[in-house]
Parts: C-alpha cells; structure tokens; sequence
C-alpha cells in the first residue's frame, strides 16, 4: 500500500506572529513566511500548519476570530496568503490552516447580532442561559483560564459560556445553522487550495444538553489552574461531538480522498487515550490524526516510555495512523523539559517512532523556553493566574534567524523577547556547524523519508529497561534498530541475531559509535539508527 503524503510526511507548525517580520512593525507576517519556504524546504519538511492569521482584535492572539474567511492585517491580506500558498505548493510543500470552530471572538459579527436582542436570529448561534435560582451562573463550569465560564449580558439578561476568554463567546453546534455557516468556512479555504486543518479543541464542541455542574476533581492542587478545579465532565467530549467530526470529515474528502491531493484534518485533542482513539470515527471516519500528546507530559525514562508507545499502538483502531509531537504554541518546550543533550535524543525518538511526526517551530535549534519579566507578558492565561508558570509568552518567542540586529527576525522591537543565546542559537550560525541540533534534525529527517522502514514501516518494542530503550523499524528486507540511551552514562546494549555486523546509520553526537560483538555501546546522552543491511 503506497502511503498518503500526511503519513509519510513531517508537519512543522508555525506560529505566525514569531516566524519572521517583514513589514518592520516586529510581529511576523505571511510575507515572512514566504520568505522562508526556502529553509522549510532544505529542513526537509512536507507541510506547514500555520496558527490563525484570521482577522482578530488578538485579545488571545488569533484564536479569538473575528471573521474566519479573511486574513488580519497584522499578517497582510488575502492575496498574500493566495500567493503564499502558491509558492510553498511550488516547493512541495502542503499547507494547513488552524481552523477555530468552538467560539469566536466577541467584536465577530454573528455575536454582535447575537448578543443585540433575545428575538435576534443569531441568538441561538451562540449558548446563553438563564441565572441560577440566586441570580448567579447558570451552573458550576470553570474558564481553561480561571474564573467562571459564563459572563454576565445585561441588556438581554442572560449569560453566554465561554470555555476560554469573555471575548471568546462558544459558538452553539446544536444550531444547524452554526453547523452550516461553519462548514462553508471549511469549503472557503479548501477552494483556495489549502491540504487541511488543525481543528483547535475539537473535544470542546459540544457540552452536555441540560448543563448540569462539573464533579470536583480530587486530585486538584492550585498551582494546575483553577481550570482543573472540576473535572470537564459535562462541558466537553460529548458523543454528539463525533457527527460533527464525521461530518467535517465528509467535506474533507470531498475535496480529494486517497491520494497525493487529500485533505487531511488533525484534531487538537487532550484525553487519554481510549477516548482519544473514538476521534478516528467508530462507524464514520473523522479525524486523521487526533493529535497524541503523550510525549509532552511523559516520564523520561525508558520503562515509561515504551509502555506509553506500545499501549497507544495497541489502542489504535484498524487503519488508524499513529502521530506523535514533543511540544505546540501552549506547552513547554522540549529543550526546556528535558535538558539540550535529551533534546537531541527526544528528536531522534520523535522522527523515527511509526507515524506523523509534527515539529514545533525553534525546536530543531534546541530553542528553549525564554524568560519573561512581569512587564513583557502579553499572554492572558498568565496574566489571569500569574505565578503558576500556566503562561505561554516563554514558548512563542521569535525566531532567531542570524547574528544581526534582534537577529534577523525583524528590524523592530520585537513584539516578545529574543531567547538570550541568539548571537550563536541562529539558523545561519548552526547550519554552519555540522554538530548542532539543526543538523542532526536535517540528517533525522533525511533519513525518514530515504527509509520507507521509519517513514511507514513496523514498530517492534525490543527493549525498554532501566535507562535504554530500543525498537525495530522494518519494511520488507529492510530493518532497523534505534536505540536512545535516556539517561547520562555508558551502556552496553546487546544486538539481535539479526542486528550483528549493523552498521550506524545516524547518531545524535557523531558517527564514531562503537558496534562489536554483537553488542553496541552507547555513549552518555547518545541515540543510534543501526542498519542491519
């Protein structure tokens, strides 16, 4: 069976405001990304997905949208992304919007109607309530970023839920009408080529019919968030919620399933993993990827980690793809959670897993998180629960392309701080340099796409103990075997029968591995592709 492009291919997100500037205002733009395509190209990435560029009053950076089929004039217009499109379909590579389907901000228009009169025709696009018996919120649900989740209208007397921001008023997917305006969003794009969507909380679409309140959580402790204060029983992951995938689906491949032009969607989705398994559709397909976010939050060692991979391996429905991430725009990154020398090997384990890999912008030169003072946080969920390191500024900070003035990002200010070390972590400083994390990323994903046993081939668990943890990846004649050595000393890892005589393919520090007797021996912080042919 010949692999679609989305499972053979790595997908590398782009966060627009910090990718490059063009426009000397210090937040980047689609131009920038243009300008760019080059560099995404010698990467060796197949897709793009570039976070929202909709037109937004940016109280939450995009994802409050004010009008889905534009684009803001921070990032350009809409001929720019025609022609952005344009020239990274030229390259080869695919392109995938953030598409943003639960809320919208408050200034979009069908809210404005909404919110104007009870008898508005919009007003059930929206989900607004009746107060409590006391005059206070409709139940108990919580805000992701603290405090009630429904916010006070009184010109109409009523309240409107919100699972994020006020600003961000959840649109109401029982109305056929939401369904319909929203799907046409979807055709919108499609029609201007774009290869798919990353469909933001795609679990939060519908809440429960009669809104009763959350339980608590008893394993709640202040410095999570007020949001996990109650478990999100109630007000997400709701059955409805997999017609309205299915249905997403249904538009998606109408544009072009089976082949080299298939739309693809990805599901932002934070549940475990039997529920996390229900987005790839039980008796409609839906999502083609629900994202798995596992190695964000998992134990660095290697017990943990190959229980973690073969047991989500093992839930995976028939047909279904595995994928696999190590950070996004909301999470810590890589190099920050786990060190610069594990970083190198959690890009190893993240590139030659089974299944879609997706890259988060600045971690392929081992970026880490950047300190923010008090004064530069532009972030709403740091600013509602300061203190609780919730804040996502440290994480989307630019990217730092040279040795010149804020390094290439801009000619501005930059709308965040550059990370400290940009004079010598920059693209140009590091393409130089054929020891730096950006050349083994290059090398890494060379080889993924020369390997039809790591791009599509089978995973076999082959040990994962103490501190070693190492598999087998194989197509046909051709087999592999990684191994990552997790922990900061030597170790002898003994070979299969078939693995005797390999040579090393790829190594996180250099070539000068040692394989003998039938036995490896991985340096402090190494990780190896052995080649048994």
């Amino acid at each position: 069976m010949t692999a679609l492009w989305w499972q053979a291919g790595v997908i590398y997100q782009i966060y627009p405001r910090s990718f490059q500037d063009t426009n000397d205002d210090g937040i980047g733009d689609l131009a920038g990304i243009g300008r760019r395509l080059d560099y995404l190209v010698g990467l060796g990435v197949d897709a793009i997905w570039i976070s929202p560029v909709y037109p937004s009053p940016m109280v939450d950076f995009g994802y409050d949208v004010a009008d889905y089929c534009d684009v803001d004039p921070r990032f350009g217009t809409l001929a720019d992304f025609d022609d952005l499109l344009m020239q990274a379909h030229r390259r080869g590579l695919k392109v995938l919007l953030d598409f943003v389907p639960n809320h919208t901000s408050d200034q979009h228009r069908w809210f404005v109607e909404s919110r104007a009169s009870r008898e508005n025709e919009r007003r059930n696009w929206y989900i607004w309530r009746d107060p409590a018996a006391d005059g206070g919120p409709p139940n108990n649900w919580i805000s992701d970023f603290g405090g009630s989740a429904w916010q006070w209208d009184e010109a109409t007397g009523q309240y409107y839920y919100h699972a994020f921001l006020k600003e961000q008023p959840d649109l109401n997917w029982r109305d056929p009408a939401v369904q319909a305006a929203m799907y046409d969003v979807m055709r919108f794009w499609f029609d201007r080529g774009v290869d798919g969507f990353r469909i933001d909380v795609l679990w939060h679409m519908i809440k429960a019919a009669d809104f009763p309140d959350n339980p608590p959580n008893p394993a709640y402790r202040s410095e999570m968030g007020e949001m996990h204060r109650l478990l999100q029983l109630h007000s997400t992951d709701q059955p409805e919620v997999h017609r309205i995938a299915a249905e997403m689906r249904d538009i998606a491949d109408s544009y072009g399933a089976g082949g080299q032009s298939e739309r693809v969607l990805i599901g932002e989705i934070y549940l475990p993993v039997d529920r996390l398994m229900q987005y790839y559709g039980e008796t409609r397909p839906e999502v083609h990827l629900p994202f798995n976010f596992q190695l964000i939050d998992a134990p660095w060692d290697a017990r943990s980690l190959a229980a973690l991979i073969v047991n989500y391996e093992a839930a995976l429905p028939p047909g279904g793809w595995p994928n696999w991430v190590l950070g996004n725009h909301d999470r810590p990154r890589v190099a920050a959670r786990r060190g610069q020398a594990q970083a190198r090997v959690a890009a190893m384990l993240l590139l030659t897993l089974r299944g879609t890999p997706t890259l988060y912008y600045g971690d392929e030169l081992g970026l880490s998180d950047v300190g923010i003072e008090p004064s530069e946080v532009r972030d709403p969920r740091e600013l509602r629960e300061p203190g609780l390191s919730l804040g996502r500024d440290p994480v989307r900070t630019p990217m730092p392309w040279d040795e010149s003035e804020h390094a290439g990002f801009t000619t501005a200010k930059p709308w965040l701080p550059l990370n400290a070390d940009w004079p010598a972590r920059n693209v140009a400083r590091m393409t130089e340099d054929p020891q730096s994390i950006l050349t083994l990323y290059r090398r890494l994903i060379a080889l993924r796409r020369n390997c039809l046993a790591l791009s599509t081939g089978d995973f076999v668990l082959l040990s994962g103990a103490g501190e070693i943890l190492a598999y087998e990846r194989r197509h046909d004649s051709e087999r592999l075997l990684v191994a990552l050595n997790l922990g900061g000393g030597p170790h002898r890892l003994q070979l299969p029968d078939w693995a005797h005589g390999s040579r090393v393919l790829l190594s996180t520090l250099d070539d000068a591995t040692l394989v003998e007797g039938g036995a490896i021996l991985l340096r402090s912080n190494e990780a190896v592709v052995l080649s048994a042919g």
